[in-house]
C-alpha cells in the first residue's frame, strides 16, 4: 500500500517539472552555441545556402523558423530581435510578420503558463523591482495596460511576458493583447529585414538601433496611446 505522504508529494513534484524542463533547455541552448550563430555576419556568410534550402522546402522552413522563434521566446533567450529581422530577410512580407507574431505569441504564452506554477517564484525573482512598477497598471485595467506595453516596448519583452502571470491576468486577455500588440513592432523589424540584402551588397554597417528612427518611434507612441482610450472613457464618461 502506498504511503499517504508520498501521494501528497506527487502534485508538488509536478509543479517543478516546467522549471526542470526550461532550465535543461536553456542549458542545452547555451552549451550548443546556438545563440552564437544568430549574428548578421553568419547570415551574410550562409545566405545562399539558406535561400536554396527555403526554395527546396517552402513549407518546412517556415515551420522550423517558427519553432526556433518559439523556443527563444519561451526560454527568454536573447536573439528575438535578430530572428525577427532574419525572418523579414528570408521570407516575404506579410508572411514573415505573420510567422513572427504567431510564434512570439505561442512562446510568450508558454512562459506565461509556466510562471503560474512553482516556476513563478523563480521567475518573480528574475523580474526583480520592475514588477512593482507594473502592478498598479495591471490592477486598474489589465487589457489596456498590457496592450500598451506590447505596442510601446518600455520594458524588456521577456518581462512583459512574465508580469501578467503574477497579477492574475486572464489567459484569453493575455493572448489577444500579445498577438495584436506585437504586430506593429514585428512589422517594423521584418520590413527592416527585407532590406538587409541591399545593405549586405553595399557593405554597409547594420544595427538594430538604426531601425527605430524618430519617425518610427513617434508612430509607435501614437499607436500605443490608442490602448489607453478605454481607460479614459471609463474615467471621464459617466455611464447611465
Amino acid at each position: 500500500m502506498a504511503n499517504t505522504n508520498d501521494l501528497t508529494k506527487i502534485p508538488q513534484v509536478k509543479k517543478w517539472i516546467p522549471l526542470i524542463i526550461i532550465v535543461l533547455l536553456m542549458a542545452i541552448a547555451y552549451a550548443s552555441g546556438l545563440l552564437d550563430t544568430l549574428t548578421f555576419e553568419n547570415i551574410k556568410t550562409h545566405r545562399e545556402i539558406i535561400v536554396d534550402y527555403i526554395a527546396l522546402h517552402p513549407i518546412l522552413t517556415p515551420l522550423l523558423f517558427m519553432l526556433l522563434y518559439i523556443v527563444v521566446i519561451a526560454l527568454s533567450l536573447p536573439g528575438g530581435a535578430i530572428l525577427t529581422i532574419v525572418g523579414g530577410f528570408f521570407f516575404e512580407i506579410p508572411l514573415s510578420t505573420l510567422y513572427v507574431v504567431v510564434a512570439a505569441t505561442i512562446g510568450a504564452t508558454i512562459i506565461f503558463l509556466a510562471a503560474r506554477t512553482a516556476l513563478g517564484d523563480f521567475l518573480r525573482k528574475r523580474a526583480g523591482p520592475f514588477l512593482g512598477k507594473m502592478e498598479k497598471g495591471f490592477q486598474n485595467n489589465a487589457a489596456s495596460y498590457l496592450l500598451f506595453l506590447r505596442l510601446l516596448p518600455l520594458f524588456p519583452f521577456w518581462l512583459v511576458n512574465l508580469a501578467p502571470a503574477f497579477f492574475n491576468v486572464r489567459l484569453s486577455t493575455y493572448i489577444w493583447t500579445t498577438f495584436v500588440g506585437i504586430i506593429p513592432g514585428s512589422y517594423v523589424f521584418t520590413q527592416a529585414g527585407s532590406g538587409l540584402g541591399a545593405i549586405f551588397e553595399q557593405g554597409e554597417a547594420f544595427s538594430i538601433d538604426s531601425i527605430f528612427n524618430t519617425q518610427v518611434k513617434i508612430a509607435l507612441v501614437v499607436i500605443a496611446l490608442f490602448a489607453f482610450i478605454p481607460i479614459f472613457v471609463k474615467r471621464f464618461v459617466k455611464r447611465p
